[in-house]
């Protein structure tokens, strides 16, 4: 069975604040934010990303909101987030080698998985981490 993102993307939500975005989450899911969903908003691009917690069918949940008389009135659109194998590390010191990267993002205990590359970029202080598949990225 193909895996699908835990991750719903919602694009357009300048007519939306963060409480209105969160208790209409709640209204169509029946779930509650923070216990069962997170929702973090990224202002830049009028985008907001509810990652849920506690299993659903998120297929099912993009569905709903889709047919959502508010979400179409806000014109808000939903769909679920690409699963991706590299992530983007940020404040990383200089000095800090890609092997130690590597490592710690390998680990279990920091909801890693087997790496297959790192990228340095010293002078952003940042490094892309590719994962063997997307389940390392969590």
């Amino acid at each position: 069975s193909a895996e699908t993102s835990p991750s719903v993307v919602f694009e357009n939500i300048q007519g939306c604040s963060l409480k209105c975005l969160n208790m209409l989450l709640e209204s169509i899911s029946g779930l509650a934010v923070d216990d069962d969903f997170t929702v973090e908003v990224i202002p830049d691009i009028n985008v907001a990303v509810a990652t849920f917690i506690k299993s659903i069918d998120a297929e099912e949940f993009v569905k709903k909101c889709s047919q959502n008389k508010r979400v179409s009135e806000l014109k808000i659109t939903a769909r679920l987030l690409e699963l991706t194998r590299s992530i983007k590390a940020e404040n990383i010191p200089a000095s800090v080698s890609a092997d130690c990267i590597s490592v710690y993002f390998q680990s279990p205990q920091n909801g890693g998985g087997p790496v297959s590359d790192v990228q340095l970029f010293p002078e952003k202080n940042a490094a892309i981490i590719t994962f063997c598949d997307h389940k390392g990225n969590a």
